[in-house]
């Protein structure tokens, strides 16, 4: 598969909201959310499905991927803007490494409609 390292994405970290008490909750603040932007990756699709059930849900799916030599500062939870679409990260930043030196970073994104 050829892979060319034309696009550009943004990447949405937020931090976690502190409730009354001033506790951290697990919930984001997207409005706050600290935007960063990445140019040269690549974004393809990958899996997606359905699920007719009582709501009809699509998860699509697609895989950001770095050019030779390149990392990003991506981590669970983030999100992607790419594509004119708002995607969240799924799972873990694969990170390859070739003869013990960095070579590229993949990424499983998804977006959940419906």
């Amino acid at each position: 598969m050829s892979v060319h390292y034309k696009q550009t994405v943004v990447t949405l970290r937020a931090p976690f909201l502190v409730d009354r008490y001033g506790n951290t909750t697990s919930v984001r603040d997207w409005e706050n959310a600290t935007r960063t932007t990445v140019r040269r990756v690549a974004v393809q699709p990958d899996a997606s499905s359905e699920d007719t059930g009582d709501r009809p849900v699509v998860v699509s799916g697609w895989r950001l991927i770095t050019r030779r030599g390149a990392d990003i500062d991506l981590a669970p939870g983030d999100r992607v803007v790419a594509l004119g679409r708002v995607l969240d990260v799924d799972g873990d930043v694969a990170r390859w490494t070739l003869a013990g030196r960095h070579h590229h970073t993949e990424a499983r994104l998804k977006e959940v409609t419906g």
